[in-house]
C-alpha cells in the first residue's frame, strides 16, 4: 500500500496527506502502535510542490463533436411504432457477451473490420486513460453475469454513488458475506465511493493518436486521450486499427495477498490473469448508450478478459493515487461510472476471436 501525496488539478500544489491521516494509517491500518520495527506494509510518498511546467496539454478538447453524437441504433417502424431491429443503422457496439462461441450477427468481417489481435503495444497503441464501471458491462457465462453476487443484493440493479443514481452492471460470483476479507470495508485514501466485495469493469482504452511516452499521456475524458494527434487518424473505416481497449473484471477484496502494484497501466497479464481473452470490435460504451440509442464512436477493438478476478482494495487506491498524479485531472475518472446494459445480438459484431 501506499501513502501519497494527491492533487486536485494539474499544476495544482499537490495536497499532502494529513499528520491526522498518517497517524490514523499507523495505528489503525498498519498496528504499528508499540511495535517500531514491525514492517508497516506502506511508504511515505513524498507530496511534489508542482507538476513539471511545460506547454500546454496538447490533448484538452481534441474529442471530436461533429457528427458523433448518438444516434438510433435501428429504423424506427412508424407504423409498428417500434423499432425494426432487422435494419441496423450503426457500426457494431459494446459491450457485448463474450462467454465462448459468442458471436453477433453485423457482418463485420464481410466489411472488412477486424479486432486487433497482438497486443496494443505491438500494434503500436499507448494506453490513454483508465476507468471503471459498477459491475461488468460485458457477460461471460459463470463468471460475471445475472447470477452473480455482491453486497447491497436489494438495491435493483441500481447503487447511488455521489448523490446519484447509476446503473449497475453484472457481478462476479466471488462475493461471500461469511467471508470478512468481502465485507470489511477498506480505508480509501484516493478512489471514491468504492465498495468492498462490489464488482467492476476496468477499462484502458488505447490509442495511436495518444500524446505516447509524454507527460500528456494520460486525459479525462478519455477521448482527448484517444484522439490526441487526431491528424494521425486514417480515416473512420480504419479506426479499430487505430483504437482499442484493454477490459479487466475484478471483485474488491480486502486482502494484501491480492495487490498488484501497477494496475494504472493496463491489463493484468501474469497466470490465469489476462490469460483467456475475448476480442472484437465494438464501440465505446457508457450508460448513454442502450440498444435503441447507439455510441457513434465505432468501431473500436475491444479485448476483454473472460474470466473473472480478485484485486485487493488497496491496488485500486494505488491505482487512484497514481491518476492524482498526472499532469492533466484525472479526477473526474476516480470513481465507478454507470454500466451500458447487454448490447443485443443484432448490434454486435461477428468477428469474436479468442485468445488462450
Amino acid at each position: 500500500s501506499l501513502l501519497v501525496a494527491s492533487a486536485s488539478a494539474a499544476g495544482d500544489v499537490a495536497k499532502s496527506n494529513t499528520c491526522g491521516e498518517i497517524k490514523e494509517t499507523y495505528k489503525t491500518t498498519a498496528k504499528c502502535c508499540g511495535s517500531p520495527n514491525k514492517e508497516s506494509g506502506f511508504q511515505i510518498v513524498p507530496a511534489p510542490g508542482k507538476f513539471l511546467n511545460g506547454p500546454p496539454n496538447p490533448c484538452k478538447d481534441k474529442k471530436p463533436i461533429d457528427g458523433f453524437a448518438n444516434t438510433n441504433c435501428t429504423v424506427w417502424d412508424a407504423i409498428a411504432g417500434a423499432f425494426d431491429d432487422s435494419q441496423v443503422l450503426v457500426k457494431e457496439q459494446a459491450g457485448s457477451n463474450v462467454t465462448k462461441g459468442y458471436t453477433g450477427t453485423i457482418d463485420a468481417t464481410g466489411e472488412g473490420r477486424f479486432p486487433i489481435t497482438t497486443s496494443y503495444m505491438e500494434a503500436g497503441l499507448c494506453p490513454v486513460n483508465v476507468h471503471w464501471h459498477l459491475g461488468a458491462e460485458h457477460l461471460s457465462v459463470g463468471e460475471y453475469d445475472e447470477g452473480g453476487k455482491g453486497p447491497d443484493a436489494s438495491d435493483a440493479g441500481k447503487r447511488r454513488l455521489a448523490g446519484t443514481d447509476i446503473r449497475k452492471g453484472f457481478r462476479c460470483h466471488h462475493y461471500d458475506k461469511t467471508d470478512a476479507r468481502f465485507t470489511t470495508e477498506y480505508a480509501w485514501q484516493h478512489c471514491v465511493d468504492m465498495k468492498v466485495g462490489e464488482t467492476y469493469e476496468v477499462h484502458w482504452p488505447h490509442s495511436d493518436m495518444g500524446a505516447c511516452g509524454t507527460p500528456n499521456q494520460y486525459q479525462t475524458p478519455f477521448y482527448d486521450g484517444v484522439f490526441c494527434h487526431i491528424d494521425k487518424l486514417k480515416g473512420l473505416n480504419y479506426t479499430q486499427e487505430q483504437i482499442g481497449v484493454q477490459a479487466q473484471i475484478f471483485t474488491i477484496i480486502n486482502d494484501e495477498d491480492y495487490f498488484y502494484p501497477d494496475l494504472f497501466r493496463g491489463m493484468i497479464v501474469d497466470g490465469s490473469y489476462g490469460a483467456d481473452v475475448a476480442k472484437y470490435t465494438g464501440s465505446t460504451t457508457g450508460t448513454s448508450r442502450n440498444n435503441e440509442i447507439c455510441s457513434a464512436y465505432a468501431a473500436i477493438t475491444w479485448q476483454v478478459d473472460r474470466k473473472c478476478h480478485l484485486i485487493s482494495a488497496s491496488s485500486f487506491d494505488k491505482m487512484c493515487a497514481d491518476m492524482r498524479s498526472q499532469r492533466d485531472d484525472m479526477s473526474g475518472d476516480l470513481h465507478a461510472h454507470g454500466a451500458r446494459e447487454l448490447v443485443a445480438e443484432h448490434l454486435t459484431a461477428n468477428n469474436h476471436q479468442r485468445r488462450l
